[in-house]
């Protein structure tokens, strides 16, 4: 599973894995305050996009599949991040005061995805239809009762 906190959100026990998914170190926070496993640069945004997107909503969609392409490109930047989520909780980190319109929420629906197209998918096996030579299955003896049980003196009585 893959989660997204910002980062100046205390930690929590479910968090699992928390990974900081942005080029630049938020601000205000003192390296030793965030707790957090890794520092991933290489899968945030390019400078040049954040730089374009500067947080206008506008230019969301545009954003959102520019990042995307970026991702595409660069699957080596983002594989471990979906190694760990089949392992465990991810949470990745972000810093942005918007909580819908960031990185972050680009990456983890990306990483969502392709979580999903390259898990092991149960295969169902169809049970097969019976042949002519097969021998019928005998029926399963039921569990006798115990003696002294109150349902079988019940019945006792009702017999006599």
């Amino acid at each position: 599973m893959i989660r997204i906190k910002r980062t100046y959100e205390p930690p929590a026990r479910g968090d699992g894995r928390r990974i900081l998914v942005e080029r630049l170190w938020p601000r205000g926070m003192k390296k030793e305050s965030l707790e957090a496993d890794a520092w991933m640069k290489e899968v945030a945004p390019s400078t040049e996009l954040r730089k374009w997107f500067d947080h206008r909503v506008e230019r969301w969609d545009k954003f959102r599949q520019r990042y995307r392409d970026e991702l595409e490109a660069n699957p080596d930047a983002w594989q471990s991040i979906v190694d760990a989520a089949r392992r465990g909780t991810v949470t990745l980190l972000y810093s942005a005061h918007d909580t819908v319109h960031n990185g972050a929420v680009v990456l983890r629906d990306y990483l969502t995805e392709r979580a999903d197209e390259t898990s092991p998918r149960k295969v169902r096996r169809r049970a097969r239809p019976p042949r002519a030579d097969d021998k019928p299955s005998a029926a399963k003896p039921q569990p006798k009762k115990p003696k002294n049980s109150p349902r079988t003196r019940r019945e006792r009585r009702v017999r006599k």
